[in-house]
């Protein structure tokens, strides 16, 4: 079979073919004759579904164009709402800091003016040997800010520890939570003498022991201790904290128990130092 050969009619025949047909029908539409009236109505039944045809295309176009302007705008409003959100939560976190530390330091201020007697040096807590609890940690003054071992170390509403270790511009110190360390206490309302002992075992429920109670002493939940005037290494009146729970000891001589201490030892950021030593009269 032989194959039949296309006609291929080259383009420029066929723009110069459609440029002639709409000469044509524009001619044919500017001509006010009767005669032409069929043929103008033949050629009105065929442009015109096509006109309508041209004009819905436009108009779905020009429409996706009006879409796309508008997300284009949504999208940049999008971006801006975005960076303003962005900028108020940096605001918002930085007031909420500044309001954090404007309020500790508030605390420090009042803590300062309660124990007025004393001279302190404010310091920053820069280290802490434990992760969650503060049994011992580091201050950012030392030797040169004047500051000594065994000086009293309060933040909060009362006794935090003492100064362990001095070096000349940071100084290491020693809580009264930490394992084996004592203070010489007294009941703020008796002032019976008592032994406050730290255990971090019950650092997770905020306790200190305390032990050494006289068994007639009328010792009884909320009551207020207080650091003693015998206590060797700190001065006294500081507040300590609050009885939890008493009760006699098995010889009958003692009680013992357990103290919720008025400083929260999981969050320290300040304290104050007290740079007066307890005065031991020991040369």
């Amino acid at each position: 079979m032989k194959r039949r050969n296309k006609i291929l009619i080259p383009p420029k025949y066929i723009l110069i073919f459609l440029t002639i047909v709409c000469c044509g029908l524009i001619i044919l539409s500017l001509v006010d004759n009767e005669a032409l009236l069929p043929v103008k109505n033949g050629m009105s039944k065929v442009i015109t579904p096509i006109h309508k045809g041209l004009n819905q295309v436009g108009m779905w176009f020009s429409d996706k164009a009006e879409a796309l302007k508008e997300i284009t705008r949504l999208n940049e409003e999008n971006d801006r709402l975005k960076a303003e959100i962005d900028s108020l939560k940096t605001e918002r976190n930085f007031t909420a800091n500044m309001k954090s530390e404007l309020d500790r330091l508030r605390k420090l201020y009042e803590l300062d003016s309660l124990y007025d007697d004393y001279p302190k040096v404010a310091a920053r807590v820069i280290h802490s040997n434990s992760s969650n609890w503060f049994s011992e940690f580091t201050i950012n003054k030392g030797k040169k800010d004047g500051i000594e071992v065994d000086m009293n170390v309060i933040a909060g509403s009362g006794l935090v520890g003492r100064i362990s270790f001095v070096a000349d511009d940071y100084a290491k110190v020693t809580t009264i939570i930490n394992d084996d360390h004592n203070v010489s206490a007294k009941f703020a309302e008796s002032s019976e003498n008592c032994i406050v002992s730290g255990d971090l075992t019950l650092k997770e429920k905020n306790l200190i022991r305390v032990s050494g109670i006289n068994i007639d002493a009328n010792v009884s939940e909320g009551d207020k201790l207080i650091t003693s005037y015998i206590s060797d290494k700190y001065v006294p009146g500081l507040l300590i904290g609050y009885i939890s729970s008493v009760e006699n000891d098995s010889n009958n001589m003692t009680k013992s128990g357990y103290v919720t201490p008025v400083v929260d030892f999981s969050s320290i950021e300040e304290v104050l130092v007290i740079t007066q030593q307890k005065e031991t009269g020991a040369e």
